[in-house]
């Protein structure tokens, strides 16, 4: 017998729609929410998720904040939901490209870059040096 199963971590835009005063730069803006995840697959179908987490991206300045976990799992469930500034907890080191999942990596023999928390460069093979 053949089996086939895999962890995999996972990102998902939420449908969701509100706008309101950013916190950090002041400015109205839209909200984007996503959900981040890790997933079982069986023969590359998934089958089970868990450790769930909820964000929100301001569009205005990028900033990132993590949303209380009942919020976010009541928008995932499709309710009609109002985000309020008690919901959500800023995010340290947060950029205006989203947030990162671990250090930033940059080979100093080829240059690739990568977010991913490798000891060695998946490129050329090379220990990081940091």
């Amino acid at each position: 017998m053949f089996l086939m199963i895999g962890v995999t971590d996972g990102q998902k835009a939420l449908p969701y729609h509100q706008t309101g005063v950013c916190p950090r730069c002041g400015q109205f803006t839209a909200y984007e929410v996503w959900m981040t995840y890790t997933q079982l697959l069986l023969f590359f179908i998934p089958c089970f998720k868990w450790h769930r987490q909820y964000f929100v991206r301001m569009r205005c300045c990028g900033a990132v904040y993590a949303l209380d976990p009942e919020v976010g799992r009541r928008i995932a469930r499709g309710e009609d939901v109002t985000i309020r500034p008690e919901d959500l907890h800023e995010m340290v080191g947060s950029d205006g490209g989203g947030f990162r999942r671990g250090p930033r990596h940059r080979c100093a023999f080829c240059g690739y870059e990568t977010d991913e928390d490798f000891a060695y460069c998946p490129k050329c093979g090379r220990r990081f040096e940091d």
